[in-house]
């Protein structure tokens, strides 16, 4: 019967601009709208479970098609009036009602438990994801690439979904006002001084992408431009009017790019006007950010996040910290209030630095920070006599290292939070980890509403 029905949902081809009707059973893990027809798994953007629409085909997989709505028979009770029209990441779920994506949070960290099934997931306790009061005007930073359209104008904004056909965003209701402000003020100076803008077919012109940063901590701003050659015509006319129509604009920098690649930075980056970085705040702790350090995006929720790690790891001053992941020193500094000793480590070495300047801006002598991979480094420290007592963990979508998850393992630190932004391998990775610790809790964070993205601390235990 199984074989008889992979054939028959195999054999199901549905052509482009072919359409049907659909019901949607669920959301997907990027916010889609799933729906079967004649057995097969149809994905359509922009569909909420139990609508009733007629479907487009827009492309057929032997296992699966993409559609998108043609129209609604009934739409969802949850279902809401977007802010952005655009067809463009970071707002696939605007159309959910804001209580609805906070319920799908959550329930995409459990179809992760279900499907990697680490051994207790049954029980453990996945507790409500903690969201917004106001889920809009988050950001604290934008990436904007630049081209001219065919009127003539110069735009700034994000690509189609799954193209590089550019969409134009003179608004953007998860960024911040002062940094759509600027990146409109930049368009409209860009082609009064006419400034060539990047041709991506062509691989000509000069400015391709705006970078901004807008800190939280007092209201000022960081301005990038990534061109495409170290010439700048205007440069200093276009600077001097941009300031004195934004006044917040405290660094405005340079970085080239002439690689013709998806990478938005070049290796050099030059200082055009004011200091090469901008301060911001988590809590009492002060952070100096240069252009590329890391940082996260929502400083509101970053807070939130930074308190449930302080509270899961319960620690007390005479115990010791290691911070793996460690970044610009971020979580590390927020605890470090509280316990003997820090240590971190990062495999960027510019972060390490930033780590170690942050240190010090907050008067932390406790705190130590290494350029190195954690499953390399902890081992070290081990063998040096250093044993931590807590430890933290906050990688990237990939998840622990696999040597890093066996060194854990091997130390079993008896204090353990894992801060996940992917709940997919985060259950890979419990799979391995409850060998050993047992998973206490699991509290999702909303750190990037109107997304489909879902953040998680882990408290763990022995």
């Amino acid at each position: 019967m199984r074989q008889e029905k992979r054939k028959k949902q195999v054999g199901v081809v549905l052509l482009p601009g072919q359409r049907f009707p659909l019901t949607i059973k669920r959301l997907g893990i990027n916010g889609e709208g799933i729906g079967y027809f004649k057995h097969k798994v149809v994905f359509v953007p922009n569909a909420l479970p139990n609508e009733e629409i007629v479907a487009e085909a827009i492309k057929n997989n032997p296992h699966f098609a993409l559609a998108r709505v043609h129209k609604f028979r009934k739409k969802s009770p949850d279902r809401v009036e977007k802010k952005d029209n655009y067809d463009v990441g970071g707002i696939e779920l605007e159309h959910l009602v804001y209580e609805k994506q906070l319920e799908f949070k959550r329930d995409v960290i459990l179809q992760s438990l279900e499907k990697f099934k680490p051994k207790g997931y049954r029980s453990f306790s996945l507790k409500a994801t903690i969201g917004m009061e106001n889920p809009y005007g988050y950001r604290n930073k934008a990436q904007f690439q630049v081209r001219m359209d065919r009127h003539g104008e110069v735009v700034a904004g994000l690509y189609k979904r799954g193209t590089h056909q550019l969409v134009a965003l003179p608004t953007f209701s998860t960024q911040r006002p002062l940094t759509m402000k600027i990146i409109n003020t930049v368009c409209k100076l860009l082609k009064e001084f006419e400034v060539p803008i990047y041709n991506e077919k062509q691989s000509s012109g000069i400015i391709k992408t705006l970078v901004v940063r807008e800190s939280f901590l007092n209201g000022q701003a960081q301005l990038v431009f990534i061109t495409n050659s170290s010439k700048f015509p205007h440069k200093r006319l276009l600077i001097e009017k941009l300031l004195q129509k934004i006044p917040q604009l405290v660094s405005i920098l340079q970085n080239i790019n002439d690689k013709k690649e998806s990478l938005i930075w070049g290796k050099q980056t030059k200082l055009l006007a004011g200091q090469d970085f901008i301060m911001d705040k988590i809590g009492t702790v002060k952070f100096k950010l240069s252009a590329r350090a890391f940082f996260q995006l929502n400083p509101f929720q970053t807070k939130v996040m930074y308190q449930k790690v302080a509270e899961a790891l319960a620690l007390t001053p005479s115990e010791t910290l290691i911070d793996a992941y460690c970044g610009v020193g971020t979580i590390g500094l927020f605890a470090a209030d509280n316990v003997k000793e820090v240590r971190g480590m990062d495999i960027t070495a510019a972060a390490i630095e930033d780590a170690k300047e942050n240190a010090r801006l907050n008067q932390r002598t406790n705190t130590w920070y290494e350029c190195g991979k954690a499953e390399e480094v902890i081992p070290r420290w081990l063998k040096e006599g250093f044993v931590a007592d807590a430890l933290v963990v906050d990688p990237p979508r990939t998840g622990l290292d696999q040597v890093l998850l066996k060194t854990i393992l091997k130390v079993q630190p008896k204090k353990f939070v894992y801060v996940s932004c992917n709940p997919s391998t985060l259950a890979r990775d419990l799979k391995e980890l409850v060998k050993v610790y047992r998973v206490e809790y699991i509290q999702p964070i909303d750190m990037f509403p109107q997304t489909a993205r879902c953040e998680a601390v882990v408290k763990l235990g022995l």
